[in-house]
């Protein structure tokens, strides 16, 4: 990973490319060229972007293509009344880059930065599916969970104190604290205006009106989620990709990638599990809106549970691994824990550790959930269900299991009990 100083991204060269300019514009990137093959004229360009902030394109040529991600100088979503900083252009290619040292084969590889432009060029990858499209098609991913568990390992453990010396991390720290403002937009609609009225919220009306201000209503609910929000501003334990959920990963039968870090940050690890096991818990509660006599979807459910499981499972296994045999951070320094005293005690320590780690992942997984039916962006998982009274059943159910999550985090014994209660919540009024 670079340790370079974030350029400044941006300025009088930049300008948005589109269909028709950036075929010439990448013409002149000599790898990216050879590797598309043939002349410019020759490439064809689709605007493929279905997100909140950037331009996506896929660049075809008779040889290869590729995707290429431009940042713009405002929140898509919103519009140009919303400015945001192009840097985040740089974050996400240095996220890549990084994520791909620790856990090849798990991120799409990085071609070419532009920091001008705030433009990545990256791998294509095809025939993968956003999954959260395949959550909805009802269709199980055998490779998901122990990707995931190995990617969150990796990128957890090794951009840790456990594994870095603690001028190394610090290093690498400064860099990312720049980025200030995507932390900002988390900070805001995930912890802050999901309980309060905020210009931007939404949620599905009249039908959860109720909910929506029993909520800001909730002072229990907003303690909590105001500790979990300063959880995550104030405890940079590793680089978090700061956006994992299952809109974030690209899938096939056979391989499993993780996209879109451009939120990274060095911020508490429980955030992105937490965010990815949020998600996954939408999906199953969503499911009473895709099934059809030709799709019942009670053996996908089951699928789902079980993926929440193993995620949390083979990652903790993971990461305990990773701490004994690559443990060589200025945390818990090695050399005082050689004795079978010490190791006993470390032993325990690391349970403790990881116990710690559970309840972040469940109070995260909590805000994430809510702040995905009350606040500004929604999930595809419930808004492509078109009856609203179908839709707010499978919302209000995972509102109050957000609720017990953010609320109750220390209450859950283990991953089993959270399964559980995803399972209970889908049968509840």
């Amino acid at each position: 990973m670079s340790q370079e100083k974030s350029p400044l991204t941006g300025g009088a060269d930049y300008r948005p490319l589109d269909e028709t300019s950036l075929p010439a514009y990448l013409g002149k990137i000599s790898k990216v060229a050879t590797l598309l093959g043939g002349a410019p004229g020759a490439w064809t360009v689709s605007e493929v972007g279905d997100g909140n902030l950037n331009l996506v394109f896929i660049v075809r040529g008779p040889a290869a293509a590729v995707i290429v991600k431009q940042a713009l100088p405002y929140v898509r979503l919103v519009g140009d009344s919303w400015p945001l900083p192009l840097d985040r252009s740089y974050f996400e290619s240095q996220t890549l880059i990084a994520e791909g040292k620790v856990a090849p084969g798990l991120v799409p590889e990085v071609y070419h930065f532009d920091a001008a432009m705030a433009l990545v060029v990256m791998e294509y990858l095809t025939p993968h599916l956003i999954m959260r499209k395949g959550l909805i098609q009802g269709v199980q991913y055998p490779k998901f969970a122990a990707a995931l568990a190995e990617f969150l390992a990796q990128t957890l453990f090794k951009t840790s104190d456990l594994f870095l010396s603690a001028a190394e991390k610090k290093h690498r720290m400064a860099l990312f604290c720049a980025n200030t403002e995507l932390c900002k937009i988390t900070e805001d609609l995930v912890f802050t205006d999901p309980y309060r009225v905020a210009k931007l919220n939404r949620w599905t009306a009249p039908q959860l009106d109720d909910m929506a201000a029993e909520f800001r209503q909730d002072a229990e609910l907003k303690i909590a989620a105001q500790q979990m929000k300063l959880k995550f501003m104030g405890h940079a334990e590793a680089l978090v990709h700061g956006d994992l959920h299952s809109g974030s990963i690209m899938v096939t039968a056979a391989d499993v990638r993780v996209i879109d870090p451009e939120f990274a940050f060095y911020g508490p690890m429980g955030f992105d599990i937490g965010a990815l096991l949020g998600n996954l818990a939408l999906a199953y509660l969503s499911q009473d809106g895709h099934e059809t006599p030709d799709s019942p979807r009670g053996d996908y459910r089951a699928w789902i549970s079980r993926q929440i499981a193993e995620v949390w499972t083979q990652f903790e296994k993971r990461f305990i691994e990773l701490w004994n045999t690559e443990g060589k951070g200025d945390a818990y320094t090695a050399e005082l824990f050689a004795d079978p005293a010490g190791r006993a005690a470390l032993a325990n320590e690391q349970k403790a550790y990881l116990r710690r780690l559970f309840e972040d992942t469940l109070g995260f997984a909590g805000c994430k959930m809510i702040r995905r039916i009350l606040g500004l962006a929604h999930v595809e998982d419930f808004e492509s269900i078109k009856d609203p009274d179908v839709r707010a059943k499978g919302e209000r159910r995972a509102l109050r299991l957000g609720r017990a999550f953010v609320v109750n985090r220390a209450r859950f014994a283990d991953i089993g009990s959270v399964c559980a209660a995803v399972e209970a919540a889908a049968k509840q009024d």
